[in-house]
């Protein structure tokens, strides 16, 4: 038996025009990834050290059911995230269901009726269009008495200072910045661009609380953005801080009386952090955040890989090929709803659980349009896992993300790029 790569790729179905064409652009890509693995290294370091700062220990791995008082395992592991995003406090909560729950419950428990959102950033993500009221739904904040403004991005991607400052008025309480795209096509903000937003606003009014959206973004550069300014960074723990292993949960994490605020909305008013059983699931938490950063940089290099691939071939990508990362999302713009639906299969196909399944667009909660998903993941839905999807609409772009390891997550692209030549798209 011969024990060739290139073999099993055969096996697994990449012939080899795509084996070859995949092989040179990463053979052009290994000075990049060394940058990658060096970020890597810092935040693994840091994430360690916020470990043993904090005395993890074998009994903090456990777990409490019921009331879930004095759980020193959930408790601990709060203190680590509060230490590893230099934050007062943190809330991180198996009850806490995904990333649009953290941010909704951030919002809820900071704003009150009569306070005003501000959103300098354009659209938020798809999910919170009901969450704010920007579409009627039962308990948005429109319904609890919470106004809304928006100030767009200009077309090149820059914040628009002025109007960012006409926003800004004596209602203005939260100001919410996603720093991933989202459904768009827009540039994901780097931490930098984080921070100089931040502090133009906190000049304008200082005591606005600034929120960031950092679904994705974690421990892709070595600093967050509470560590410029944030007051709130929210996040999903099956997205990059779970490193694949975290069954359910979410975080919030930054000044005290915000994360207070959060933990009195999310149980009761009087109970606050007090309550929420872990439930056995601790261990799975603390592990998927000291493989984050390993698994985060995968799942950058394996962003990094599809941009030039598919760049190559002619489509618009953002990031481009060459452009500086600040999440692990990769947007490829098909122009085709045939060419996003091929991606998804390819993406699919290329999973180690549910790789015989043919993904199809679907009317899904909380979206405008058909969107499609390919997950074939051991955590349903988790997005740091090999995944892809988008709307079925205009400019008809698909979202790629994840890979527990870079060696799947190439193997994935790969796997995509064979679908979109099966289908007749593109040509080697």
């Amino acid at each position: 038996m011969e024990c060739n790569v290139e073999n099993i790729y055969k096996e697994l179905g990449i012939s080899d025009e795509v084996y070859q064409f995949s092989k040179e652009i990463l053979k052009e890509l290994a000075p990049r990834f060394k940058e990658i693995d060096e970020t890597a290294e810092y935040n693994q370091l840091k994430v360690l050290k916020a470990m043993q700062d904090n005395k993890v220990s074998e009994a903090c791995l456990l777990g409490t059911t019921g009331y879930g008082y004095n759980d020193i395992g959930r408790d601990t592991l709060e203190a680590v995230y509060a230490s590893v995003f230099h934050t007062e406090d943190a809330l991180v909560r198996p009850q806490i269901t995904c990333g649009t729950h953290a941010l909704a419950l951030a919002l809820m428990s900071n704003l009150r009726p009569g306070d005003e959102l501000l959103s300098p950033v354009g659209k938020p993500y798809d999910t919170l269009e009901e969450v704010i009221g920007i579409r009627p739904s039962k308990g948005s904040l429109r319904e609890y008495g919470v106004s809304y403004q928006q100030v767009d991005l200009l077309p090149d991607g820059s914040f628009d200072y002025e109007n960012i400052k006409k926003a800004i008025n004596e209602k203005t309480k939260l100001v919410t910045i996603q720093r991933s795209k989202g459904y768009q096509t827009r540039p994901t903000l780097s931490v930098a661009r984080i921070g100089e937003l931040i502090s133009f606003i906190k000049n304008i009014k200082s005591d606005v609380i600034c929120m960031v959206d950092n679904c994705y973004g974690e421990f892709v550069e070595r600093m967050e953005p509470s560590d410029v300014g944030a007051d709130m960074i929210v996040g999903s723990l099956i997205k990059n801080p779970g490193g694949g292993l975290a069954p359910i949960g979410g975080y919030i994490a930054g000044t005290k009386a915000c994360v207070e605020n959060a933990a009195f909305r999310l149980t009761s008013p009087g109970l606050g952090k007090e309550v929420g059983a872990s439930l056995g699931i601790l261990k799975d938490f603390y592990q998927g955040l000291f493989l984050s950063p390993t698994v985060t940089a995968g799942a950058l290099k394996g962003a990094i890989f599809a941009a030039n691939v598919y760049e190559k071939l002619g489509y618009r990508v953002v990031p481009n090929s060459t452009e500086s990362r600040h999440d692990i999302i990769q947007a490829v713009e098909f122009g085709t709803p045939e060419g996003v639906i091929a991606f998804c299969k390819g993406v699919q196909a290329a999973a180690p659980v549910d790789s015989f399944v043919t993904p199809e667009p679907w009317d899904m909660p909380g979206y405008d349009a058909q969107v499609i998903m390919a997950a074939g993941a051991f955590v349903s839905g988790s997005s740091i896992e090999l995944s892809a999807d988008g709307p079925i609409k205009p400019p008809y772009a698909v979202y790629f993300q994840g890979g527990l390891t870079f060696e799947h997550a190439s193997f994935g692209i790969m796997k995509t790029l064979q679908e979109v030549v099966n289908a007749g798209l593109v040509t080697l």
